[in-house]
């Protein structure tokens, strides 16, 4: 592979990104270009209904793998690779004081010692919690999630003691990574703030919320089981890769690692820099999707996580929505219609195909074909704005038709779903005092040419392609960049290593039709509140 000679002098950066199926990893020059990548998959357990969990072994073997793979196919030495930089999603992860996995299972497996983000068997603890209403909520939009981290050790130290008690720490899985590169045991202000109630702006945990929560014990130690020293995204970890570390990822001992993000916020580096952060919306969508956008003073949203103060980028106040199950819902609806088994290896892309065909490449008669079928893709519960970890979705248009082209108008339904569930976020975001005049976008779902348009029209702004397609994985990059000195911080890796692709313009002429469907899915959101206070007005005692 010929490389460009000034990335040579510069050297180059590794970025890790652990997703939910997968860990990828990529080699990038200084300069952001993309030199090769490599992916390993990551099994899941699914034990029990709402019971979600990996093994961080098996996670960091993967990682291992596909770095080993990505130098391969770059032909950097590595002596030439100047930082490493971790991603991953808010998993929480269980170690015993020899570094050993501890089960979250009543099985008693310890090798299974992950509980995946979008386990919920903690809903009624996150119920629970809220109820006490501790200010510290203030931070999460009002309401904490069973995605994250203390309503599942709450639920863990209540219905499993014994592992609970081997456990000498808890990791959010991005933290266990740089743990498991360098050793040291440092946390990143990004997942502690997001996804563990940490008081960034004031450099503290709270000792009274976990207290009131039961969790008080947590505090023993100066917090030292979860983590009293917090660091910034970017900032060096330790003394850089262990040497044990280094031999796993076929990387030198001491190569400088940076602190580590959540996926998604990794993501949100890696989208296109704009003039305004303030103003651009930035959406990672993947298996699930989040909305990221900082400013310079906090502006809380109800329903919506945040404000962060420097969970991002230092000195800027970070608010994050999101839709639970976004390409998952996707997945889900597709292979559950009797016409996916005539779909190939690319089912989404040979759907979409069909649709041009039946709207004979006309984009707004593509639009309307779904008039007829609506989708609430609220599989998963609504993350935001709603906060309602137990609401489910609903699909009205069904029919008794099961060919290929109703699965095409299902699956355009579902994607314009999607993007009502978007426009719902960036409304009530509007209604706190935020403005947005672009959104940057990245993830798996982003490769879908209809998942674009549909967003940009619905919208109503411009949607932003990154020319790096991998932008999560770039994100990741810059961690190790700022590590190892490549950059002077986050900001200044972001404009030097993010280039703009494809910007794709909103077409108004289907502004009305989506006026109406997202007034029909609103419809949607307000006739499940009253179908369940219905049944619940119903309840018999015998009901599971």
């Amino acid at each position: 592979m010929t490389r460009p000679a000034a990335d040579v002098d510069g050297g180059y950066v590794v970025g890790v990104d652990v997703g939910t199926g997968s860990a990828r990893a990529a080699v990038f020059s200084a300069s952001g270009v993309l030199m090769a990548r490599g992916e390993h998959p990551i099994d899941v357990w699914h034990p029990r209904p709402d019971h979600i969990e990996q093994s961080s072994d098996d996670i960091w073997l993967a990682a291992t793998a596909a770095v080993r793979d990505a130098l391969r196919g770059s032909g950097a030495t590595p002596s030439e690779v100047r930082g490493i930089g971790f991603d991953a999603t808010c998993s929480l992860v269980a170690i015993d004081a020899a570094g050993a996995p501890v089960a979250v299972n009543s099985d008693g497996d310890d090798h299974r010692n992950v509980v995946v983000w979008m386990d919920h068997r903690a809903v009624d603890d996150a119920e629970q919690i809220n109820r006490l209403g501790h200010p510290v909520l203030a931070s999460v939009g009002g309401r904490i999630s069973p995605e994250m981290q203390t309503p599942k050790l709450r639920w863990l130290q209540r219905e499993l003691p014994a592992p609970w008690a081997r456990v000498a720490h808890w990791f959010d899985l991005p933290d266990f990574l740089t743990w498991r590169a360098t050793g040291a045991l440092s946390r990143s202000l990004c997942s502690t703030v997001c996804k563990w109630t940490y008081v960034g702006h004031e450099g503290r945990w709270d000792r009274s919320f976990f207290e009131q929560i039961g969790l008080g014990g947590l505090a023993d130690g100066n917090f030292s089981r979860i983590g009293n020293q917090i660091h910034a995204p970017g900032t060096a970890v330790g003394s850089g890769l262990s040497a044990d570390a280094a031999a796993d990822l076929g990387l030198l001992p001491g190569t400088p690692v940076g602190t580590s993000i959540i996926d998604a916020h990794a993501g949100a580096l890696g989208a296109p820099a704009t003039s305004h952060l303030d103003r651009r919306l930035a959406i990672i969508a993947g298996t699930s999707a989040c909305h990221l956008a900082v400013s310079s003073a906090p502006l809380p949203v109800p329903g919506v996580w945040g404000p962060y103060w420097s969970a991002l980028l230092p000195g800027w106040w970070l608010a994050e929505g999101g839709i639970s199950a976004s390409g998952a819902a996707i997945d889900h609806i597709v292979a559950n219609h009797p016409a996916s088994r005539l779909l190939g290896p690319q089912p989404l892309a040979a759907l979409e195909q069909r649709l041009d065909e039946l709207a004979d490449g006309s984009p707004e008669r593509l639009t309307r074909l779904a008039h007829a079928v609506h989708v609430d893709p609220s599989l998963l519960g609504n993350r935001s704005p709603l906060a309602d970890p137990t609401r489910t979705g609903a699909l009205v248009g069904w029919s008794l038709r099961d060919d290929l082209d109703d699965l095409a108008v299902r699956y355009l339904a579902a994607v314009q779903g999607l993007a009502y569930a978007t426009r719902h976020i960036v409304e009530a975001m509007t209604e706190a005092g935020w403005r947005f005049e672009v959104s940057a976008v990245t993830g798996g779902s982003t490769h879908s040419p209809l998942w674009l348009r549909t967003h940009a029209d619905v919208l109503d702004m411009p949607v932003v392609v990154p020319a790096e397609p991998d932008a999560v994985l770039l994100g990741a990059a810059m961690l190790g960049a700022v590590a190892g000195g490549l950059h002077s911080g986050v900001k200044d890796a972001m404009a030097s290593m993010t280039r703009p692709g494809t910007i794709i313009e909103p077409n108004r002429a289907s502004a009305e039709f989506h006026r109406a469907k997202y007034g029909v899915y609103r419809r949607m959101l307000r006739d499940h509140d009253n179908y369940r206070a219905a049944m619940e007005a119903a309840r018999g005692e015998d009901w599971a």
